[in-house]
């Protein structure tokens, strides 16, 4: 009776970078980030520059929702390089495609050119 076990590696695990209350790979260090600049920020004002507390409040989440809608907007679930591309587009144009026209008139190909 032959007893060897055969043992293939099928990287499984190279697929996946993991998740993290929900959130893929590493888009959990950008949550803490901005919990953390919030909590900053709100006893920065709170403190030193002695602003009211719900002053403090609503400013501190302003971060905080910056990074929920970059991590929601342009990275939960969108493929690699997507907010990078997005940013690319909006910063310097649409790149090698030819320009789209979105206004089209519709004109009989005889008709005049008008000056």
């Amino acid at each position: 009776m032959k007893t060897d076990l055969r043992l293939t590696d099928t990287n499984a695990a190279s697929d996946s970078k993991g998740r993290t209350w929900g959130l893929e790979g590493g888009l959990f260090w950008w949550l803490v980030g901005g919990v953390g600049a919030g909590i900053t920020l709100f006893f920065v004002l709170l403190v030193p520059l002695k602003a009211s507390f719900l002053t403090s409040f609503v400013v501190a989440l302003i971060p905080i929702a910056l990074c929920l809608a970059y991590i929601f907007g342009l990275r939960q679930g969108k493929p690699p390089g997507y907010d990078r591309d997005i940013f690319e587009r909006w910063f310097s144009g649409s790149g090698f495609a030819p320009e789209v026209r979105t206004i089209r008139s519709i004109r009989h190909p005889l008709a005049k050119e008008l000056p």
